[in-house]
């Protein structure tokens, strides 16, 4: 791609912001790098890393690439046998934390949308162990920390006592009466790495020792007392010691850190990529930017395309086409309409395209790859080569005329401008009709109405315009495709106050087919505003239209499943309600055997009574809500002269009952079905044969089902506590109903859990009477023996 198109069209602007978005030089040098590509597959696959960046972004918010650094040469110094300082280790470590922070921000498996994104950060490497190693043997750039080995934290430990003895011997000396008045002061200094004193001069002699320094003035001497020399000596050692003992570690990390040399530098190119593409994701959300349809048909449609170096609250989108139905289209209008903007936002989406990087356009957007891309836009006029604007514009156009391909879009600004203007619309035409046999892709703009005339009557060209509001003199910035623009000059120099009589006579030097072209603009403008005002308004009604529709569509279904769940909930709360009348049923059948097993008669008789008098309730409750169901079913031959004590069989409840009084003016009849009492309509009965009668009621049956199914012992091994308690409650109760005596629980020995929970809650169990663990040849400790009352 030519470097005079890039500049012109401001693409490397763009390069700034992504530039921008970077937060590593790294990934900023990839986006120096950056320039349009051609192959279909490589475009694609750049606008895919930029759309999963966008979506990451959006899902999941900043992602943690903060730290990256170029560590290829402290690789490398490792490589060769150096060792790095604690600040290079310190650098190395943060490049290390973000390859693992990333694996642990994007998990593999979790993220299919983003599969360039994942087998990237999946083939990053992580090394804990070294960011664990330099964490604990370095503080910070220029300091060793004391867990770094043993023999440095006891080096050190040796330091400072060493440290302190010499610093007890020079207290000694400086506070001695003695040696006070030798000493210019009574402090402790340090000259060469090793412990002085300051001595005045004339008192050299007085003060056996090693002069290191002097004062400025001489009046002071540094000297290092006899007494300490020796101490002094073992300290340098012991640092000499400290500084090997430092490299030694060093050497050991750095050793570690080459052993992993081609992972890390492997990590690294990683690191970058990812930093440039996750800055193609920012800048795309920053543009509001969709990732572009694209093809090698030489075919644009940009949608409400905008252009992305213009405030967005500033830049109104337009809408341009070609490639389908023409490929040269040629824009007119005013000057300030905006058509200069139009050319560079189509040469600069397409340039972004071509790069990988999202279009600020909405979905829907097509976009072609171009071999080349030629702009001739603005004007280049150079007063040191002494060259005209015709001269500069043609100047460009003879460089485009000599490199253009079939393949190629062709940008041209005012073309044919700077000369006569029938010379230079003679010419413009004739590029024109060069590049129309080409088969070129051009957009040119122009005021030369011998252009328009030229889009009209030949194919493969089309005529498009800027709109302008001749009302307030301000253009709108819309394109209008297959509508010629007018230059408006009348009309706008009358609106600003020109005399009348000064553009009348201006028409009358129009010749006649000027006047009668320019007229037929402007209808044609005014039909197609007013074509797309009512397009626009057919569009907005239709999509209410369609709107109401999918309203009513929702409410129906709102409707048909709100009845549905009504209907549910009225089956599953009458379901629900007979099953607590069953349920009710049971617990006082199971009260009345108890009962039977009581000693004194009054106590059994108060609680059958209390025991009726809740069923009665129950019943009473119950009598109104079940009523339509319970009487829903009708013989076809009601039983006739009933008679009290006679058995009936209850036809909705398929029960045997007894006949108390014979049927009332309302041709019901109270019967008694076990314990309780109820009208029961005539046409709902049938006779019953007697015989059967003690088989069918309610009680009879229970006892006879139970007795039936009950078996004499009851397996719960390798079953838990709570489960095995469950279901022993339930066979203990079911046994006592079918009128065993004894019965037995298997539960095994194991670790004696199961067989002490059982135990207790045996205690307690109102059907049991006692209990015992089983005899030889029962099972022994492995089964309970149990006795029901």
């Amino acid at each position: 791609m030519n470097d005079k198109s890039l500049r012109v069209l401001e693409y490397y602007k763009i390069i700034d912001r992504l530039r921008e978005k970077c937060v590593s030089h790294l990934g900023q040098g990839l986006v120096d790098e950056l320039k349009p590509v051609f192959n279909v597959s490589e475009i694609k696959k750049m606008q895919q890393e930029t759309s999963e960046a966008q979506g990451i972004l959006i899902q999941r918010g900043n992602v943690p690439l903060s730290g990256i650094y170029d560590v290829l040469q402290l690789v490398r110094l490792t490589e060769i046998g150096s060792y790095l300082n604690p600040s290079q280790l310190l650098t190395l470590k943060q490049t290390l934390a973000v390859a693992r922070r990333l694996k642990s921000f994007l998990k593999e498996g979790e993220n299919t949308n983003f599969p360039i994104l994942s087998g990237l950060i999946s083939n990053l490497n992580q090394f804990k162990n070294i960011e664990d190693t330099i964490e604990r043997c370095i503080i910070s750039e220029s300091e060793i920390s004391d867990n770094a080995s043993p023999i440095l934290r006891d080096i050190r430990r040796t330091i400072i006592n060493k440290n302190d003895s010499i610093k007890g011997k020079l207290n000694s000396i400086v506070t001695s009466p003695s040696y006070q008045k030798y000493l210019q002061d009574t402090i402790i200094t340090i000259r060469q790495d090793r412990y002085v004193v300051p001595v005045k001069q004339e008192y050299r002699a007085n003060v056996p020792g090693l002069v290191h320094d002097q004062s400025s003035s001489g009046a002071t001497l540094f000297i290092e007392p006899m007494a300490i020399v020796e101490l002094n000596n073992q300290l340098k050692e012991l640092r000499l010691k400290e500084k090997a003992e430092i490299e030694r570690i060093l050497m050991e990390i750095s050793a570690e850190i080459a052993q992993y040399g081609t992972e890390i530098k492997a990590n690294q190119s990683i690191l970058k990529e990812l930093d440039f593409i996750i800055a193609k994701g920012k800048l795309a959300l920053d543009m509001k930017g969709i990732e572009p349809e694209i093809n090698r048909d030489k075919r644009i449609r940009i949608k409400n395309g905008r252009h992305p170096l213009i405030n967005s609250k500033d830049v109104v989108p337009t809408n341009i086409w070609l490639g389908e139905d023409f490929n040269i289209l040629v824009i007119t209008g005013p000057n300030t309409g905006g058509k200069t903007v139009t050319l560079k936002t189509v040469g600069l989406l397409t340039l972004m395209a071509q790069s990988g990087l999202h279009v600020p356009a909405d979905y829907g957007t097509k976009l072609s790859i171009f071999d080349e891309v030629f702009a001739d836009i603005g004007d280049e006029q150079s007063i040191e080569q002494s060259l005209s604007t015709f001269s500069s514009h043609m100047t460009n156009i003879v460089n485009i005329l000599s490199n253009v391909t079939s393949n190629s879009l062709v940008l041209f600004d005012e073309l044919g401008a700077g000369t006569d203007p029938t010379e230079g619309a003679a010419l413009a035409m004739s590029i024109l009709d060069h590049l129309k046999k080409l088969g070129t892709t051009v957009i040119g703009t122009t005021h030369y109405s011998e252009l328009k005339h030229y889009a009209l009557v030949n194919e493969r060209v089309e005529n498009a315009s800027v709109e302008f509001d001749v009302e307030t003199l301000r253009p709108t910035y819309r394109l209008l495709i297959g509508v010629p623009g007018k230059s408006n000059a009348f009309e706008i120099s009358s609106k600003l106050g020109l005399p009348n009589f000064i553009i009348d006579s201006a028409r009358q030097l129009l010749t006649k087919e000027t006047v009668e072209f320019e007229e037929l603009l402007q209808k044609i403008e005014r039909n197609k505003v007013e074509s797309e005002k009512e397009k626009s308004q057919s569009e907005r009604l239709r999509q209410e239209a369609e709107k109401l529709y999918d309203n009513y569509l929702d409410k129906k279904q709102k409707m048909d499943e709100q009845r549905d769940k009504i209907v549910r909930e009225a089956r599953r709360e009458a379901s629900q309600i007979l099953k607590e009348a069953k349920k009710e049923a049971e617990e006082i059948i199971t009260e009345l055997r108890q009962l039977k097993l009581e000693q004194e008669e009054k106590e059994i008789n108060k609680k059958i009574e209390a025991s009726k008098l809740r069923l009665k309730a129950k019943a009473e409750s119950l009598e109104e809500i079940i009523e339509d169901s319970l009487f829903s079913k009708k013989t076809s031959k009601p039983p006739q002269n009933l008679k009290t004590g006679e058995a009936v069989k209850v036809l909705s409840l398929n029960q045997i009952g007894y006949v108390v009084e014979p049927p009332n003016k309302n041709n019901e009849v109270l019967v008694q079905i076990g314990i309780m009492k109820m009208n029961i309509p005539l046409d709902n009965l049938l006779r019953a044969d007697e015989e059967k009668t003690a088989q069918k009621t309610g009680v009879g049956r229970i006892v006879k089902n139970k007795a039936d199914k009950v078996k004499s012992e009851v397996d719960v091994r390798g079953k838990n506590l709570e489960e095995s308690m469950l279901e022993i409650d339930k066979y203990l109760d079911d046994a006592y109903i079918a009128g065993l005596q004894e019965v037995t629980l298997i539960h095994g020995v194991g670790t004696g859990v199961l067989k002490a929970g059982i135990k207790q809650m045996l205690k307690k169990h109102k059907h049991v009477k006692d209990y015992r663990e089983g005899a030889y040849g029962e099972g022994g400790q492995g089964v309970t023996i149990v006795q029901l009352k």
